[in-house]
Order: structure tokens, then sequence, then C-alpha cells
């Protein structure tokens, strides 16, 4: 992706959510050079918390990919031991008939809830026995607390407010439909660098192509662009 489209992606995204009444913390507003210059924004950093804007490596964000941004963020150690921070919330937006591909998580659960905009398609299928993706396998998953049965393959949409529940090994994909969608996810603690496994060999963050400067930086940024000593 170029730079210039996800700094475009950024700036409508902020104007959607506002619509919907989500204002993003301060520093979603940072400027790179901001970012490097602060002394306080270590715990940010180690969270991963920020923009996040993927096409999952294949160069066709209209048609395959999602706009993130991590609000908070958990310790995976804490959610180990069972007690301290062990949650995570995110705000997405999947735009019309963009696909978010099909995967799972072997960790986290979440709640993926319609907050606003068009119907937002969630397609699920069960896992085998290994946790492994199976074309026949259906899922029961909870809807605001109702428990609903679909065979493999079944779509649940949710129209603005309703929300759904997945648990580790449903495999799940999304996108909008008659319009964009304002997504809100509440989850265990959320880890994107080992527990996105997709059903087909995709990337989870796009490459970047360096046409103009960033906006701001992306979680996927912050190896390269923030050096910070321990």
């Amino acid at each position: 992706m170029k730079r210039s489209e996800i700094n475009d992606i950024m700036s409508e995204a902020d104007e959607m959510m506002r619509r919907f009444g989500f204002v993003l913390p301060p520093f979603a507003r940072w400027t790179p050079d901001e970012f490097r210059a602060r002394s306080d924004a270590q715990a940010i950093v180690d969270a991963r918390l920020g923009w996040d804007i993927t096409d999952y490596g294949a160069g066709r964000f209209d048609e395959m990919g999602l706009f993130l941004f991590t609000l908070r963020n958990g310790r995976l150690a804490d959610l180990k031991r069972g007690g301290g921070m062990c949650y995570a919330e995110k705000l997405l937006i999947s735009r019309q008939d963009q696909l978010s591909p099909m995967h799972t998580h072997r960790l986290k659960a979440e709640d993926i809830i319609n907050r606003g905009g068009a119907t937002l398609v969630v397609e699920l299928f069960g896992s085998d026995d290994d946790g492994n993706f199976d074309g026949k396998r259906g899922v029961t998953v909870a809807c605001d607390g109702i428990a609903r049965t679909l065979s493999a393959g079944g779509k649940l949409k949710l129209a603005p407010g309703a929300s759904v529940t997945l648990m580790p090994g449903d495999w799940h994909a999304f996108w909008g439909e008659g319009g964009d969608v304002l997504i809100g996810e509440v989850s265990t603690v959320n880890d994107d660098l080992t527990d996105n496994i997709f059903r087909e060999p995709i990337g989870r963050f796009a490459t970047i192509e360096e046409d103009e400067p960033p906006l701001h930086l992306l979680v996927s940024d912050y190896p390269a662009w923030l050096v910070r000593n321990s």
C-alpha cells in the first residue's frame, strides 16, 4: 500500500468514527516526530496501541482489507496467570463488500459489535478436533446473549447495535453489506503478531511504499520508526 493511501484512509476513518460519536485518545494525534520525542510512550509501543491498516499483503485494499485502531490492550502474562489486565478493545471499519478473510484465534475470545453504519455480515465455520478449519463443521455462537447454531458457512447479519461472541477456534470472515460499518471489538488480550491464523497463506500487515511522509505511525511502523532504550 502507498503511504499516501494509508494517510487518506486514516482521515476518512477518523471522520466516520466521529460521526458515530467515537473520539480517539490523544496519542492518536501524534505526528511521527512527536511520537519519537515522547519519553513516556513505551507502554503504548509495548501494547501495540494505535493505528492499523492492512490489505493482508494482497495489494487490493478495497476488495480485501481492514481499518483498525487498538484503544487498549492487556498483557499476555496476566492472561496466562488468570488475573490483571486480561482485556483489549479496538475500533474497526469494514467497508462495503471489503473482505476480512477467513481466520481464527488460538487464544483470543472476542465480541464483534456493529457500532453503526450498514449491516455487518459474519461468515462462520467450526474447527476440527485439532483446531484446524473444517469446511463441514458448523458452530454455536452467542448473539447478544442468545445462542445461535449455524451450519458450516452460515452467515450472521448484524444490524447496528447487534453483536456476536466468538471463541478460539471459531473461524470467521466478515464484510460490510449495503455500506461501510463501524465495528467495536472487545476481547481478551490481543496478539496480532502470533494469534491470527488464516485459512489461506496471507500476511497480517501491509507492505508500505513510502511515497509521502506518514500522517501518523501505524503499529507496524513502531519497530522501524521508534528506537527506545529499555
